[in-house]
């Protein structure tokens, strides 16, 4: 007849005391005192009838019948977490949490997510909007959209899309008795001024590059969210210096408008998909990666198309 198995925890209490050979550092890891963790193998000894431990002054020792059943238990043990591991990694594949900054997550990200949820039910997606970097390590973040210069060595990094900074309003500043036409224009209109962490090209640059001269490029409304800035100007508060891409819905459903040029580009960054080394062949990672530059790629198109439309 076939000796019953002890309990599980007695097992483990077993298990981790003979790896350790240590009451102590086995009642740490199984955070339990080593009172208890004591009781628990005096009780596996009472039910095998047999001692396991060689109890000395300053250490204990495995008696012969410990060193025979320790092998096996200790493998059991290795199998149940591996099992469990694998349960885990089942789960991860099914989550993937991205970080984007939030002006991007509000006006260009989220309006476009429902496509990606649609393509994969079965990817449980979080988004988290901040404008510092991404900790893969230690903020359980899978992926980062970052306009950034793209150098980070450790990362897996891949560019997305250029960006380019512009003067946009909503159309109504385009009528009326004193209408908004010219560059020159802009001292009679309010200037939505963006403050953001960073360096950021501001009205001053923009104003430099055009040659504009003889207006004050430092007064106006100010905001420190990119997205109140496109909401305030679609409203008709003023001419606000934005982000083409960020803007890139509002220009296409004719909320905001280009009065005039030039574009300015932004040397030297970029938008860039990042994650972990060796994480971007995860499948829910590659499966956000293509579509992100799937999107992106129709986002210029879109952009292109309103260009020629107002061109004609």
């Amino acid at each position: 007849m076939r000796r019953p198995l002890p309990p599980l925890n007695a097992l483990r209490a077993f298990e981790a005391t003979a790896r350790h050979l240590s009451f102590s550092k086995a009642a740490q890891e199984l955070h339990v005192t080593p009172a208890a963790l004591s009781h628990q193998v005096r009780g596996l000894e009472d039910q095998l009838g047999m001692k396991l431990f060689l109890r000395r002054a300053r250490s204990i020792e495995l008696t012969a019948s410990a060193r025979l059943i320790y092998p096996g238990i200790r493998t059991g043990f290795e199998a149940i977490r591996e099992a469990v591991d694998r349960l885990d990694r089942g789960n991860r594949d099914r989550v993937l949490v991205v970080s984007s900054t939030p002006g991007l997550t509000a006006k260009w990200l989220v309006p476009r997510l429902y496509k990606f949820l649609a393509q994969h039910p079965d990817i449980e997606t979080r988004i988290t909007a901040s404008v510092g970097y991404a900790n893969f390590t230690t903020d359980d973040i899978d992926v980062g959209i970052r306009l950034s210069s793209g150098v980070h060595p450790d990362l897996y990094v891949e560019k997305v899309s250029d960006e380019w900074l512009l003067p946009l309003c909503s159309p109504r500043l385009l009528e009326g008795a004193h209408p908004l036409r010219t560059a020159q224009d802009l001292k009679r209109f309010t200037l939505i001024q963006v403050d953001l962490p960073g360096v950021v090209p501001t009205w001053a640059d923009w104003m430099a590059m055009a040659g504009l001269g003889g207006i004050d490029s430092t007064r106006g409304l100010r905001l420190n969210v990119a997205d109140h800035a496109l909401d305030a100007a679609s409203e008709g508060v003023g001419v606000v210096l934005a982000y083409k891409m960020v803007a890139a819905r509002d220009i296409a459903l004719k909320r905001l408008v280009v009065p005039f040029g030039p574009e300015m580009p932004l040397p030297g960054r970029a938008y860039y998909f990042v994650c972990a080394k060796g994480q971007e062949k995860r499948a829910p990672i590659k499966a956000f990666r293509d579509w992100i530059v799937a999107e992106m790629q129709e986002t210029h198109a879109a952009l292109r198309q309103v260009q020629m439309s107002e061109a004609r």
